[in-house]
């Protein structure tokens, strides 16, 4: 942090966007040299502690780790949020709080034609895999009869050896991390991509880029049935949600897809037009810099 602090004055810079909560005990030393600060809180930093920590305590920690955030927080000269959630959140305690939706830019959307791709017979799940992300009971929701499951992305052994248990897994194809052509390839061919996490407090309020992404393919989406998610996905008539920790609704889910192909296809063309139309970073990027100017003339 030192060194960042360091480098930020040899910068000497007019505004410093601070992305990492680890880096906020550098904003009243920054502001006090006649630098700007904002705040970027990508994530809802005391929930996700809450969802991803077993710690005796933890409830106190929750407390302590809030205050000091919020602490600095209510100093800077703004606030940039990921979503609507957490800006209401830093808008008690800071007036001058965007949320700007962290949307996919334009050079990476891939608007696929399906047209030309012969579908298999696989769903998909492309990201980290970790128990938090339901991959246990998508293993579980998996059926011989039922399409395989291409699970692309780096597994901890220990998981990985857990997994390996489930009735399910005999119908995973596990392809480790893939690059970013593998994973349009794979995007192509699939009927589904899968993101159902689990009801975590840092996962209810949150809007996982995977989500765009799969848009973004044409590939209707089978997601967690969170109020956020579900106005974005089922509104949009783009997928289907699911109650993560019950595979049943999962494989239903997965099973309606298969046997409604046409049905698929327009729930996956609804998405590919939403992220063409509206979410992509364009409008996303004026917020930003308009934000910009407002705290540089502040």
């Amino acid at each position: 942090v030192n060194q960042v602090y360091q480098k930020a004055l040899e910068l000497d810079g007019i505004c410093y966007h601070l992305h990492d909560p680890e880096l906020l005990r550098l904003s009243l030393k920054l502001q006090r040299k006649g630098k700007k600060v904002i705040y970027d809180a990508h994530e809802d930093l005391p929930r996700q502690f809450m969802g991803n920590s077993r710690l005796p305590g933890r409830s106190i920690i929750l407390r302590v780790i809030e205050w000091v955030e919020n602490f600095y927080a209510s100093k800077a000269h703004g606030i940039i949020t990921a979503t609507p959630y957490i800006a209401n959140r830093f808008l008690k305690i800071n007036p001058n709080t965007i949320d700007i939706n962290n949307f996919p830019l334009e050079t990476e959307i891939e608007f696929i034609d399906h047209q030309s791709v012969q579908k298999e017979k696989i769903v998909c799940y492309i990201g980290g895999i970790w128990p938090s992300r339901g991959i246990t009971e998508l293993v579980d929701a998996l059926d011989a009869s039922g399409p395989r499951l291409a699970l692309a992305g780096k597994i901890d052994a220990d998981f990985k050896s857990i997994l390996a248990q489930r009735q399910g897994w005999t119908q995973v194809d596990e392809l480790g991390f893939i690059d970013r052509q593998a994973s349009m390839e794979l995007k192509q061919k699939a009927l589904a991509g899968i993101v159902t996490f689990l009801p975590l407090p840092n996962h209810v309020n949150a809007q996982p880029n995977k989500i765009f992404e799969y848009m973004a393919a044409g590939l209707p989406v089978i997601g967690s049935n969170f109020p956020l998610w579900k106005a974005l996905i089922e509104t949009n008539n783009c997928g289907l949600c699911v109650d993560p920790t019950r595979p049943e609704e999962i494989a239903k889910a997965i099973r309606f897809l298969v046997e409604n192909p046409e049905i698929a296809a327009e729930m996956g063309e609804n998405g590919r037009k939403m992220v063409q139309n509206t979410y992509n970073w364009t409008a996303e990027e004026k917020k930003m810099l308009a934000f910009y100017q407002k705290v540089l003339v502040s």
